[in-house]
């Protein structure tokens, strides 16, 4: 899966990872209900985190879609709303099968 952080480029992220990735979206969910800027960040932090630690870059000259875009870092709360406005019920799409 093509995984694209905003800002910074695209990740390819093997489908063995995508359990633990869709866990931390849950969570940056569960912070952006809550409101609470502190454990927004934190869960942001951690799923930028866990993407660039279990991906490997796509080369720059690669020109295909993403299946996934993330916030980068540093987005506010609003930023992240109105991405999940368009991306739907969570920034991490499912396991493929």
């Amino acid at each position: 899966m093509i995984m694209r952080i905003m800002a910074e480029g695209q990740f390819e992220v093997a489908d063995e990872h995508l359990n633990r990735l869709n866990q931390l979206d849950d969570e940056l969910l569960k912070a952006l209900d809550s409101g609470d800027e502190g454990k927004f960040r934190t869960a942001l932090d951690n799923l930028l985190g866990a993407v660039r630690e279990a991906a490997v870059p796509v080369a720059a000259d690669y020109l295909g879609p993403s299946d996934s875009i993330l916030p980068r870092d540093g987005a506010t709360i609003e930023e992240v709303r109105e991405l999940l406005r368009t991306e739907g019920d969570g920034l991490i799409p499912g396991i493929p099968e």
